[in-house]
């Protein structure tokens, strides 16, 4: 059976978007994974297919209805992951792609407007996850990261599993520089020990490069890491 995912939007004609080219596209051709989109108005119960309303307590925007979202859930909830994409949840990380990846599916809800009832979100137990600090129109464009995050870590989707197990975030640690032909551009030299053949000496000098960069760029990384091994250490 594929890995299945099903999606819940206003915007249904978002997908597959990007999804449907590439990796993820031939993916979804050869059915490693599937996809279903179903248009959350679909589940409105009045003639004027009505998704929102004022928010309790006043302010700005309209918040997508509880019992409306709920029944666009109940056509898809099938024991699967329900992930609601929007910028107050935990950020999204490449270990929760690898922990998608191992299972058989998920169901992504795509906020809109000021957000989504509260009372839904909790009492369907729903993970909510970010993909950045910042504010999109939608859910959409991050239910398509997400899912391209995911997908390509599936099975046969990418050619070498190696290429997994080396990405940024995979060790805690940022990918190192990459280089390819010619081995001389613009008067920049490709690093000698690329050129030596010396798989060891390869290999060290990548994760130093590693090492180096996320010490600079991401700090909270490299703290981070920098914590779990002292925390295995003192474990042993």
């Amino acid at each position: 059976m594929s890995w299945r995912a099903s999606v819940l939007t206003l915007f249904p004609d978002m997908f597959p978007g990007p999804l449907g080219q590439s990796l993820a596209g031939r993916a979804l051709t050869d059915g490693t994974w599937s996809l279903d989109v179903a248009n959350i108005r679909d589940f409105a119960s009045d003639k004027h297919r009505k998704v929102d309303d004022t928010p309790f307590g006043g302010g700005a925007g309209m918040v997508l209805r509880p019992d409306v979202v709920d029944a666009a859930i109940g056509s898809v909830a099938d024991g699967r992951p329900l992930v609601c994409l929007t910028p107050r949840g935990r950020p999204f990380t490449q270990a929760d792609a690898q922990r998608f990846a191992a299972g058989d599916g998920l169901i992504l809800l795509c906020g809109r407007y000021e957000g989504i009832d509260q009372r839904v979100i909790d009492a369907r137990a729903m993970e909510e996850l970010s993909i950045g600090d910042y504010v999109l129109s939608g859910g959409e464009l991050a239910a398509l990261v997400l899912l391209d995050a995911v997908v390509r870590l599936l099975p046969g989707v990418m050619g070498a599993a190696e290429s997994a197990e080396e990405e940024s975030f995979s060790s805690g640690l940022l990918e190192y520089p990459h280089y390819t032909r010619p081995a001389e551009w613009a008067g920049k030299s490709v690093p000698d020990v690329l050129l030596s053949g010396n798989h060891a000496a390869v290999a060290a000098w990548r994760l130093a490069e590693s090492e180096r960069t996320t010490m600079r760029r991401r700090p909270d990384l490299w703290a981070a890491r920098s914590n779990h091994q002292e925390k295995r250490i003192s474990e042993r």
